[in-house]
C-alpha cells in the first residue's frame, strides 16, 4: 500500500495550521529523575526497576492544569507518552498487568488527559513506543538498546517475538478504540533492523487507519529520525506515515520530496537536556532561543513539538513553567504570524531574523535590532499596502531618509518617527512587523 502525497497534505491541514505543540514524557522514570532512558542507561532488570511501580504515586497528577499550561502558552496540540520504553502503560490495558491501574494510583491516566486536554478545545496526541524492555519475549542480548544486552544470561534465550508483536498490535488498537477520536498517534522508533516489516507495520497501519482513518501519524514506524525513510519519495509507503520527525535538530531547509514538494514536519526539542524528568540538569534553552526556535520551524513550513517532563507526583516543574508562561506572553500578541503561515514564497531569509508567510501577509521576525530602518531585501515600496507593529496594530512607514537613497533595490521600514534613526526593538525576543501586500 502506498501513502499518497494528497493523503498527507489532506490529513495534515489542521497540523500545519496548528504548527505548535506539547509534548509531555511521563512514567515511573520520573521517580529515579534520571530521565527516560534510566532502566537500559544504568542496566536495570525488570526486578531492580520494579520499586519504580511499586512506588509510583502522582498524588498531584491533573491533567486539567497541564491543559491549561499548554493552551495558554499557544499550543494547540498534546502528545503524551502512553507507553514508553519501559514498558509501563499510563492506561488500563488488558493485555498486561504493568499499567497504572495496578500503582497506588489506581487510575487510568490516559484517560484523565484526553479528557482534560479536550475540555480545553487542543488537540489529543498519544506516544507509543514500539520496543518494550519489560514483555518477556523483546530481544534482550543482541539488541542495541535492551537494559540486558550483553548479559550473559541471555545469550541463549528463545522468544517468540510474533508473540510481543501482537502484544504490541493489541495495546496500539487499545488505544485507537478506548479513548475516542485521536488526533495524533505519534509512534518510536525504529533502529537497525528493527524497522518496517519488523513491525508487521503495514497489518499495524491498516489496523489504526480502520479505527482511526484522520489520524496523523510520524514516520518512525520505518526511521528513527536519522534518515528520511520513503515519506520524501515519489511513492511513500503506507507505514511512513504523515510527518517527518527530527529530534533534537533543525533540518536546514524545509523538508521536501523527490518532486520537490514540502513535506509536513515537525521539530521535538526538550527545554533543557532531557524528556523526562531529571532534577539536576539545570541546562534549560531560554525562552528567547525556544520562541525563535519556533519561528524557525514555520518559515520552514515545520511545526515545534516543546517537552515538558513532570516530577513523580505529576507536577511541570518551576523552570518549565516559566518558560511556558514567556511563551504566553510572546504568543498572546503574536501568534497570527505562527499559525497558519510557512515559509515565505517571496524572500530568501533575512539576516535580521525569519519571514513567515500566509497568504498575501508577510511576517518580518527582528531577532537582531538594526541600525537605522529595517532593510527588507526583495521588496518594492509599491508592493507593500500597509504595514504595522503586530503587537499593537501601530503603522509602520517606508522610510524615505537621504540614507536610504543609495539603496534603491531595498525597501527600508521605519522603526520610529525618524527615519534614520536607531530605536530599541518594542520586544527584544523577536518584534514582528506585519507587511500586507498588494494583489
Amino acid at each position: 500500500m502506498t501513502n499518497s502525497y494528497e493523503k498527507i497534505m489532506k490529513r495534515t491541514e489542521w497540523f500545519r495550521e496548528d504548527r505548535f505543540g506539547m509534548f509531555i514524557h511521563w512514567g515511573l522514570y520520573a521517580i529515579p529523575g534520571r530521565g527516560e532512558w534510566v532502566k537500559t542507561t544504568e542496566r536495570m532488570t525488570n526486578e531492580e526497576y520494579s520499586q519504580y511501580f511499586d512506588a509510583f504515586n502522582p498524588v498531584d497528577y491533573d491533567p486539567k492544569a497541564w491543559a491549561k499550561a499548554a493552551k495558554a502558552a499557544g499550543m494547540k496540540y498534546v502528545v503524551l507518552t502512553a507507553k514508553h520504553h519501559d514498558g509501563f502503560c499510563l492506561f488500563d490495558s488488558q493485555y498486561t498487568d504493568y499499567k497504572s491501574t495496578n500503582t497506588q494510583s489506581g487510575r487510568d491516566l490516559v484517560r484523565e488527559y484526553v479528557d482534560a486536554i479536550r475540555a480545553e478545545g487542543l488537540k489529543v496526541g498519544l506516544y507509543f513506543t514500539l520496543i518494550d524492555w519489560y514483555h518477556q519475549d523483546y530481544p534482550k542480548y543482541n539488541d542495541l538498546h535492551h537494559p540486558m544486552r550483553g548479559n550473559e544470561a541471555y545469550k541463549d534465550e528463545v522468544i517468540d517475538f510474533d508473540n510481543y508483536l501482537n502484544y504490541m498490535h493489541n495495546q496500539v488498537e487499545e488505544l485507537v478504540t478506548n479513548y475516542g477520536k485521536l488526533d495524533i498517534l505519534w509512534f518510536d522508533f525504529s533502529y537497525e533492523q528493527m524497522t518496517g516489516e519488523k513491525w508487521r507495520a503495514e497489518e499495524l497501519m491498516a489496523m489504526v487507519r480502520q479505527h482511526q482513518p484522520d489520524v496523523v501519524i510520524d514516520n518512525r514506524l520505518e526511521t528513527s529520525g536519522e534518515a528520511f525513510g520513503s515519506i520524501v519519495s515519489d511513492q511513500p509507503s503506507n507505514y511512513s506515515g504523515d510527518f517527518f520527525s527530527p529530534e533534537q535538530l533543525l533540518p536546514p531547509e524545509g523538508i521536501t520530496n523527490s518532486k520537490g514538494q514540502p513535506i509536513p514536519w515537525e521539530l521535538c526539542i526538550t527545554m533543557n537536556n532531557n524528556w523526562g524528568y531529571n532534577p539536576r540538569d539545570k541546562d534549560y534553552k531560554s525562552s528567547k532561543t525556544l520562541i525563535h526556535k519556533l519561528v524557525e520551524c514555520v518559515s520552514k513550513n515545520g511545526n515545534m513539538l516543546l517537552n515538558v517532563g513532570p516530577d513523580a507526583k505529576g507536577v511541570i516543574n518551576e523552570e518549565s513553567m516559566a518558560i511556558l508562561s514567556d511563551f504566553s506572553r510572546w504568543m498572546n500578541k503574536n501568534s497570527e504570524s505562527i499559525y497558519g503561515c510557512g515559509k515565505s514564497s517571496l524572500l530568501p531569509k533575512p539576516e535580521w531574523g525569519y519571514y513567515t508567510q500566509k497568504g498575501n501577509t508577510l511576517y518580518a521576525h527582528i531577532f537582531d535590532q538594526p541600525i537605522g530602518p529595517l532593510a527588507v531585501a526583495g521588496l518594492k515600496k509599491d508592493q507593500i499596502r500597509r504595514a504595522s507593529m503586530l503587537h499593537d496594530g501601530s503603522e509602520v512607514k517606508v522610510a524615505d531618509a537621504w540614507t536610504t537613497k543609495a539603496f534603491d533595490s531595498v525597501t527600508y521600514l521605519e522603526l520610529g518617527g525618524v527615519s534614520h534613526f536607531t530605536y530599541p526593538l518594542p520586544d527584544a525576543v523577536n518584534t514582528v512587523i506585519k507587511i500586507e501586500l498588494n494583489d
